[in-house]
């Protein structure tokens, strides 16, 4: 890089686009003129606002602003810039300017952090994304003290400038007072969170449990409140085959992007989200001012899992339509488009009718059985076709959970799926709900039971596609290299209507 004057200094930060860190040139420039603090380079609001942040964590160290025009450039200038992670840099380019750091201590370093007004460095969103994107720059980063562990996951040898404060920054790269160094973080022990021993009987309902699991099929269960569904909800990412090292890495960066790491550390079970009925299109699959990820992606490689379905708003439900095929979300904008990944399993849970006892004819309502119809009704027939699984849960008896024998573990389970989740990797490098049906084998009785009974029951290209995932993922589970008659009818078994 060729010698800059004093008054002109360069430091380089990120902007963010959807999971990626887009590099950020900081330039400052102090010339003579009236006094000054201007920004420019499309710059949002909070960045705008750095300004003041900046002049007062000056000012609470002891230094003023000269009296001079003060211009930063963020460029590339068309590109559109938010987030308050760039009052870092904006700070070190003018203590560089200004003579207070030499220009040499950041010439292989990136800076991202938040200024508070006593110079203190606030953590902020996308530190693992930024980390990523340093390290295949060959460059170090600058980042708040408490994002130091999540920053280390972008490299091993990435260098790592973790500080609490602007006041210790300066004492460190004009080496003073050097910053510890980062150490690498201790990976954490998998958190598998329910087990399922605790669910007594329903055997039926484990079954499809362990179907959707083995081969990330989605779920609808329909049953009388009280009934379990939830419960088997919460205990299905315990019996899902662990995360790859790409997945640990793709699902924490978005977890990154929406501030949501556990104390530095990534992410390495699949994810459990289940957002209340309540929620809005742009919190349910992304938006807003800044097109943050939503729960379609923060589900990424885990579980959406959508108590009350029918009680989601419609807009809800039919923005779920183009994820649950595509596997990603685009947010579009007047000045760009925001890509987040949503391969997620959809997992769903109903009651039959309004008061939820329309087969019950003691406790129904006296609307039924027209209760049942109208609520069915609130899911349309496209979002209905894309369930691989739909299951009624029957409520058990109090003499019957008392008695039922303590059910098979978590990690029992786990193990089964793990081992037909292998052979779908080794035969197609993929799960077998993403996958076309045209390289699955099944016998000609099996396809000739499949094809009449999808005939008669009239299903859809999609729901015949659906039903031999489901057929080929019970064959997996049974170790068998082609799908037998048994497995396309019981995969048949779970396309009925609730």
């Amino acid at each position: 890089m060729a010698a800059l004057p004093p008054t002109l200094a360069r430091i380089q930060s990120f902007t963010f686009s959807g999971i990626d860190a887009l590099p950020v040139m900081v330039e400052v420039q102090i010339s003579s003129g009236l006094p000054s603090f201007i920004i420019v380079g499309m710059p949002a609001r909070a960045i705008a606002e750095s300004r003041e942040r900046v002049r007062a964590a000056l000012s609470a160290m002891g230094l003023a602003l000269p009296p001079k025009r003060i211009l930063v450039n963020l460029t590339p200038a068309d590109l559109p810039k938010e987030g308050a992670h760039f009052d870092l840099p904006i700070a070190l380019g003018v203590l560089i300017a200004m003579g207070v750091i030499p220009a040499e201590a950041i010439a292989n370093l990136a800076a991202l952090g938040e200024i508070a007004l006593d110079g203190t460095i606030n953590p902020i969103n996308g530190i693992l994304c930024a980390a990523l994107t340093a390290s295949t720059q060959g460059q170090g980063l600058i980042c708040p003290a408490s994002q130091g562990a999540e920053a280390r996951w972008g490299h091993p040898d990435l260098e790592i400038v973790a500080t609490p404060s602007l006041k210790a920054l300066i004492g460190h790269l004009r080496k003073e007072q050097p910053l510890p160094d980062e150490p690498p973080p201790a990976p954490q022990p998998p958190d598998y969170g329910p087990d399922l021993r605790d669910v007594k009987g329903m055997m039926q309902a484990r079954r499809v449990l362990e179907i959707a699991a083995a081969g990330r099929h989605s779920l609808l269960m329909s049953g009388p409140p009280g009934s379990g569904k939830s419960m088997l909800a919460s205990r299905l990412p315990g019996i899902l085959p662990d995360l790859t090292a790409a997945e640990i890495l793709e699902t924490s960066r978005i977890h990154s992007i929406g501030g949501l790491l556990p104390a530095g550390q990534l992410v390495n079970r699949p994810p459990y989200r289940a957002p209340h009925h309540n929620t809005t299109l742009p919190a349910l699959v992304g938006g807003g001012p800044k097109a943050m990820p939503g729960e379609v992606s923060l589900a990424h490689n885990g579980v959406l899992f959508l108590d009350e379905f029918p009680e989601f708003p419609r807009n809800c439900l039919e923005g779920l339509r183009q994820p649950v095929e595509s596997g990603e979300v685009t947010i579009s904008r007047a000045a760009r488009h925001t890509h987040y990944p949503a391969r997620f399993q959809l997992v769903a849970a109903m009651n039959p009718c309004r008061c939820g006892y329309v087969h019950d004819t003691e406790r129904a309502c006296n609307r039924a059985p027209r209760c049942a119809q109208d609520y069915t009704a609130r899911i349309s027939g496209p979002m209905l076709d894309r369930m691989d699984l739909c299951v009624h849960i029957h409520s058990l008896s109090p003499l019957a959970i008392s008695r039922a024998p303590t059910g098979e573990s978590s990690a029992d389970v786990r193990a089964r799926v793990q081992k037909a989740y292998d052979r779908q990797m080794e035969r197609q490098g993929a799960c077998n709900a993403v996958m076309p049906p045209e390289g699955f084998h099944f016998e000609p009785d099996a396809l000739t039971l499949a094809e009449q009974a999808a005939l008669r029951m009239k299903l859809s290209h999609r729901g015949i596609t659906r039903m031999f995932r489901v057929a080929r993922t019970i064959a997996d589970l049974d170790g068998t290299e082609t799908v037998k008659k048994h497995h396309a009818a019981e995969a048949l078994s779970y396309r009925t209507p609730l």
